[in-house]
């Protein structure tokens, strides 16, 4: 039994264990970068020249990514908790510019006071957001971009897909994790027909039928044709048979 044996090894120690899950969930932040960020880049500076082929997405083994998914949903916890509190502080900041009198005279009095005891615990979730990544730029990106997007979700920042093709060499089963929100499938749902009620209705078909035509003795020219062709054909018909039948007689 494993009790108390919680999580994979994935073949490594408990220290290059963490060090894997600190790599990977800061590579998922830092594909968030801007894309200015990638001008001018070239392989000498040694940070990353190709900016990445979908922003929020990494892609690993289907084993990595199921462990490291709670490591990314834990920061991004810590950096929504954070949010009402940098809101509280930014109310209470200095307008006046760093160093200036205004600024050294609100240093020394109470708003000070009030602004660091409401920016505190925000400072706290950054420090532990960074003790679990150990990357400036990933926790600046964290907090300032991610915290804000799944501000009115309540878990479920990530999802996972497995990948049909495995890994070249092992055969491994590879998996796609990335950050919900962006790509997500939309449910178009049809709307239910109106139907019309029976006075509607009625005052439909009233609208549609054309009023009653007085009733007139004269009937068209065309009909007065029709009728004239009529009995000359019928006048016709009477005569054929005549003839027919003085024919017989005679021939009898």
């Amino acid at each position: 039994m494993r009790h108390k044996r919680k999580g994979r090894r994935l073949g490594r120690t408990s220290s290059h264990r963490r060090a894997l899950f600190r790599n990977m969930a800061c590579a998922l932040f830092l594909t968030e970068r801007d894309d200015l960020y990638y001008e001018g880049l070239t392989q000498s500076d040694g940070g990353v020249v190709n900016p990445p082929a979908v922003k929020g997405r990494i892609i690993t083994t289907i084993q990595k990514a199921k462990e490291i998914r709670p490591y990314v949903e834990k920061c991004i916890t810590l950096a929504k908790k954070s949010l009402p509190h940098t809101r509280a502080a930014a109310e209470l900041e200095c307008e006046h510019e760093r160093g200036s009198d205004g600024w050294k005279t609100w240093r020394e009095g109470e708003g000070w006071q009030k602004w660091n005891a409401a920016i505190a615990p925000a400072v706290d979730y950054r420090r532990r957001a960074f003790a679990m990544l150990r990357d400036k730029e990933a926790v600046e990106i964290l907090f300032e971009e991610i915290a804000e997007r799944f501000e009115d979700r309540n878990g479920g920042y990530t999802r996972i897909m497995r990948l049909a093709k495995p890994r070249l060499g092992d055969a491994g089963t590879r998996a796609i994790l990335e950050l919900v929100g962006e790509r997500d499938r939309v449910i178009q749902k049809s709307e239910k027909p109106a139907f019309a009620s029976d006075e509607d209705e009625v005052e439909e078909t009233k609208a549609e039928t054309p009023a009653d035509e007085p009733a007139t003795d004269e009937t068209p020219a065309d009909d007065k044709a029709t009728e004239d062709s009529a009995a000359e054909d019928s006048a016709t018909e009477d005569s054929a048979t005549g003839d027919s039948a003085t024919d017989n007689k005679e021939k009898a």
